[in-house]
């Protein structure tokens, strides 16, 4: 874990909860105290837990990794990424984080070059496709919309008075203002959630819009009560993790780099050892499908923003000249590793 902030903290806590995926959890911050302390907070946890050790130091403790988790940089407080009419949301904190990147990557890769890197700093989509080019391989991805879409079942089911669990819906495109919500496939057992909401009298498009709006900006509402967000996208990081370490080939919303759009963004995934295995789009409607592409183009305008703030140096550069080979996400299988 690099990055022992409100985030870092969340995540290793869900990962002693979840129990028995790994065995060890580095802890690494650059203020060595505050991993120190979290770490000697978290190891009383442990026996609640199946044998998990949890431990500080510096880049040397990632040595051997399987998987890094990247939750370091500024947070959307202390970055002023809490302002519900500005466009840019997440993407204000883009260019110092990605400065941050391009100090940690490269130490990462010295030391675990075989692990996967997942991103979970905001924005998350520009700074994994950073880190793709820093670590010069594709073992590279972002928690992407997966936290939108449970924030997304989850207003639907209030609607519908059910539990979420029982909800299908998925959010795809970027973590952020241009995300697509997919209304016409979202569905609770097998039925349309727009019929459901139509047959129950409710004005369906002043809902949309009102859980539209919860979602696009529940960080700013998390935000504003507590300081941070952080136990959702811990709890997610977590099982995230759950899924490399464990090869599961888990079907999630999580973003990597897609050849076609040229920019690593969430679609249906497959995810397991490696990483992203496999990724696929859903079926849309073509005001959905446009929606899409306009945040997929807002995506690359924030990757090459965050390339320009944080050059790549030439090794990494050389190195990530064949990641669009046959075996990237969106052909099948992912190198193995990350």
């Amino acid at each position: 874990m690099i990055g022992v902030g409100a985030v870092g903290a969340a995540t290793v806590l869900s990962l002693i909860q979840r129990g028995g995926m790994c065995r060890q959890i580095a802890l690494v911050d650059r203020n060595a105290s505050r991993a120190d302390g979290v770490a000697t907070d978290m190891r009383y946890a442990t026996p609640l837990s199946p044998m998990v050790e949890v431990r500080s130091g510096g880049y040397d403790a990632v040595a051997g990794a399987e998987l890094v988790i990247i939750t370091a940089g500024l947070n959307e407080k202390a970055g002023g990424a809490t302002d519900r009419s500005d466009p840019h949301g997440r993407l204000r904190l883009l260019e110092t984080n990605a400065k941050v990147y391009a100090d940690i990557v490269p130490q990462v890769v010295a030391v675990a070059p075989q692990a996967v890197l997942m991103v979970v700093t905001d924005p998350p989509d520009p700074l994994a496709d950073l880190t793709r080019r820093l670590a010069g391989h594709d073992r590279v991805f972002s928690t992407g919309t997966l936290i939108d879409s449970l924030r997304f079942r989850v207003h639907l089911a209030d609607r519908l008075q059910v539990r979420p669990r029982d909800v299908q819906a998925m959010v795809v495109g970027e973590h952020g203002t241009s995300e697509v919500l997919l209304w016409s496939s979202a569905s609770m057992g097998g039925i349309p959630v727009l019929d459901l909401l139509d047959q129950s009298g409710q004005p369906v498009e002043k809902v949309r819009q009102e859980i539209e709006n919860d979602i696009r900006y529940a960080n700013i509402t998390i935000i504003e009560g507590t300081g941070a967000s952080q136990y959702g996208i811990g709890a997610v990081s977590a099982r995230l993790a759950e899924a490399v370490l464990r090869d599961e080939r888990a079907v999630l919303p999580v973003a990597a780099y897609h050849p076609r759009y040229e920019v690593t963004l969430s679609l249906v995934s497959v995810l397991g050892a490696g990483g992203v295995q496999q990724m696929h789009e859903p079926v849309m409607t073509a005001d959905e499908r446009a929606a899409l592409d306009r945040s997929a183009a807002a995506l690359r305008e924030a990757a090459h923003r965050a390339v320009t703030a944080a050059p790549c140096p030439p090794s990494a550069a050389s190195s990530n000249s064949n990641t669009n080979s046959p075996r990237s996400p969106a052909n099948g299988t992912n190198s193995p590793g990350a």
